[in-house]
């Protein structure tokens, strides 16, 4: 999954748990930026390359949602 997807998956969820949903590129450096989902938030790299997947379970856990609700 690309960074991109993951932040479209994790606003529709964001949708249905009527959660805030923030995407800051700016709180980054480089490609990276910060995602925030309630009270939670994580770092996403390069919206264009692949998240592998322990980097993607660990960003689901730091959100507080589970990887298969993706």
């Amino acid at each position: 999954m690309k960074g991109s997807e993951f932040l479209r998956k994790v606003k529709a969820i964001a949708a249905r748990k009527k959660l805030t949903y923030r995407w800051a590129p700016e709180r980054g450096v480089g490609s990276h930026g910060t995602l925030y989902l309630g009270e939670r938030h994580t770092i996403v790299k390069d919206l264009k390359k692949e998240l592998g997947p322990g980097l993607l379970a660990d960003m689901c856990q730091q959100l507080g949602i589970r990887k298969a609700d993706l």
